[in-house]
């Protein structure tokens, strides 16, 4: 998949064109990592290769590193091939999931470590070592060995080594997920804030659709190697190119069949279900509706042509603090989520108890549709 329609102006900082990677199964044959694959990020993204395990983005990331080559398909980073440049010659650096630290040396020796095998003096370094570790807030600590540090200010130390050397890109993969989850938020925050005042693009590995989303200039999809989408959060969210991206990112019920034309439109699902959707989309079209749960609320007392009505029953009320979200069950069997919003349609819902019988409205006009493309289509 070509990358098109992207924001901003000027040549890549980092371009992957038809990347295909093939891996060699421990039982025979081979496995297709990555299929023509294309993307890029610019001056200044955060870039994040989003998927679940095993489909691809950990392995498009070592290959833009330069620690796997490409079967076809070539990297360029500031507009030059990377074809055949080993990876300590390569203008990128990389943050791992462990960290990758050297346990007998001490922070400052841990950060100087990329400067000191590239020939920078002494001076030099001193004073980008300390730089590096103000830049993450690790001042004080120079003299304590890895052990001695807690999880979080580990991967700080990871992270002062990396920006240290003034990489092109940086490369980071999934370095939060050994973090507990408030620290995970914490440095998440600290991580945008960081590329922002860095200015150095970010290219993130993570399965986590959430840290995507909150992080994130652009996401770039994956499933089984291939690029589904790439696109910022709120498209992907809004509106997703594939099935698989609206299941994947956020959540929500979708809903297959073939449109019903008429004054009243419909998407009629193979067990019955009838959905109504907004007018223009032309009838006999097989098409997948996205309906999230913020969409869905209490149905209003009196019949209004804007909405669409679901009958359902509640099955579980989940209280989250600031919201509560109601897991329902749909005639046809189908589970739905709904986070109903203040005023007297949500607060209907509210009250609600498990068992009982429910009108769910949603704007007609609101959800996404995706079309179907038939095998040869």
């Amino acid at each position: 998949m070509r990358d098109t329609g992207l924001p901003g102006s000027g040549s890549p900082v980092a371009e992957v064109l038809d990347a295909v990677k093939r891996f060699t199964a421990p039982e025979g044959g081979t496995v297709t990592a990555l299929y023509q694959d294309s993307m890029a990020v610019r001056a200044g993204e955060y870039v994040t290769l989003l998927s679940p395990s095993g489909c691809g983005k950990t392995t498009l990331l070592r290959c833009i590193s330069g620690f796997e080559d490409l079967d076809s398909g070539e990297v360029r980073i500031d507009g030059a091939p990377m074809t055949g440049v080993p990876a300590q010659h390569r203008p990128v650096n990389t943050v791992f999931q462990t960290y990758a630290l050297f346990p007998h040396l001490r922070v400052e020796a841990n950060v100087a470590y990329g400067l000191e095998v590239t020939g920078v003096p002494r001076r030099e370094r001193t004073v980008r070592v300390a730089q590096a570790l103000e830049q993450v807030g690790l001042q004080g600590l120079e003299r304590r060995k890895p052990d001695q540090l807690s999880g979080g200010q580990r991967q700080r130390v990871a992270l002062a080594r990396a920006i240290i050397n003034r990489p092109k890109l940086l490369l980071l993969d999934e370095p939060l997920s050994a973090l507990d989850r408030n620290l995970r938020h914490s440095m998440q925050l600290e991580l945008k804030t960081l590329q922002h005042e860095l200015g150095i693009c970010f290219l993130f590995v993570t399965h986590d659709q959430e840290e995507a989303l909150t992080m994130s200039d652009r996401i770039v999809v994956l499933n089984h190697g291939r690029i589904e989408q790439i696109g910022s959060p709120e498209q992907l969210y809004h509106a997703p190119a594939t099935s698989f991206v609206a299941e994947f990112i956020g959540d929500g019920a979708l809903f297959t069949g073939t449109v019903e034309g008429g004054p009243d439109p419909a998407l009629v699902t193979d067990d019955g279900l009838r959905l109504a959707i907004r007018e223009g989309v032309p009838a006999g079209r097989r098409m997948t509706m996205l309906l999230r749960p913020e969409q869905l609320d209490g149905a209003p007392a009196a019949a209004d042509p804007a909405f669409g009505i679901l009958e359902a029953r509640l099955e579980q009320s989940v209280f989250y603090g600031a919201t509560r979200q109601l897991v329902c069950r749909l005639a046809n069997g189908a589970a739905i989520t709904v986070t109903p919003s203040p005023g007297a349609d949500g607060d209907r819902l509210y009250r609600a108890e498990p068992g009982e019988a429910l009108r769910l409205a949603y704007r007609r006009a609101e959800p996404h549709l995706i079309e179907e493309v038939r095998d040869g289509g």
